[in-house]
């Protein structure tokens, strides 16, 4: 069956990553939708000149803006994008050869990771499969604020797509810290509003787990200084997010 393809975006003050984003887009979909939560920079600006349909909503959540993004969308059948991903050449034309003869409910596919200009071939940023091209009336975004993910049932059969998701995560290391301090709380208070707790062993021991899966299990070691950075701010992360909750249990009684 040949299909229509609407890819969706979400997006706050990506200037600097977004017409990448929409051009690669527009090699395979039939409708590029961005779905901004107010941006205060050109967002707005660029994606009007490239012709996008541009809708302005406020955000919630990322499992909530893509859940209300990918509602808004022309078609049923979805390409979900970040706005600092793109497409590579090997994806784009097995996205197109899906279009022709879509016989699946959803696809995954593998994120390649650009970290201040170093291609990450090893810890848990790569393969980082997930599901990005799918039927939207088969299942939803879920996970846990901010890390989202698309569910489909588990009868579905989900065939790998080839090729990659280019992801330019972030062009400093500067960048990445302000990134941690922001999502660390969002997921405290999301562990927070699920029932977890935090204590002493969790703060110690979590970002330990982290850096040895990341630098010595997944093989970071073999990124040079790149995977060094991710896998001592990715333990990093983990101690702000457990702190965090642990105040913010402090806080609620």
């Amino acid at each position: 069956m040949q299909v229509q393809l609407s890819a969706v975006i979400i997006t706050f003050n990506e200037e600097k990553n977004i017409e990448r984003c929409v051009l690669s887009a527009q090699k395979v979909a039939d409708e590029v939708l961005v779905v901004d939560s107010f941006s205060t920079d050109d967002t707005k600006t660029i994606c009007e000149k490239l012709g996008v349909r541009f809708i302005e909503h406020a955000f919630e959540g990322h499992i909530q803006q893509k859940n209300w993004a990918k509602s808004q969308a022309e078609f049923d059948y979805v390409l979900s994008l970040d706005a600092d991903e793109a497409l590579d050449e090997k994806l784009t034309q097995s996205i197109l050869s899906v279009k022709n003869n879509w016989i699946a409910n959803a696809h995954k596919v593998n994120r390649l990771t650009n970290y201040c200009g170093h291609w990450v071939r090893h810890t848990s940023w790569y393969p980082d499969t997930k599901i990005r091209l799918f039927d939207r009336r088969i299942g939803k975004w879920a996970g846990l604020n901010p890390h989202d993910e698309y569910k489909v049932p588990i009868t579905e059969t989900v065939p790998h797509l080839e090729g990659d998701i280019l992801h330019y995560s972030f062009y400093t290391k500067a960048e990445h810290l302000l990134q941690i301090e922001k999502f660390s709380t969002i997921g405290a208070q999301a562990l927070l509003e699920k029932g977890s707790r935090s204590n002493l062993l969790k703060i110690i021991i979590k970002p330990l787990a982290r850096f040895v899966k990341n630098y010595i299990v997944r093989l970071g070691i073999l990124d040079g200084k790149a995977g060094w950075d991710i896998s001592t701010l990715s333990a990093y992360a983990n101690y702000l997010k457990y702190k965090k909750l642990s105040q913010l249990q402090k806080q609620d009684g």
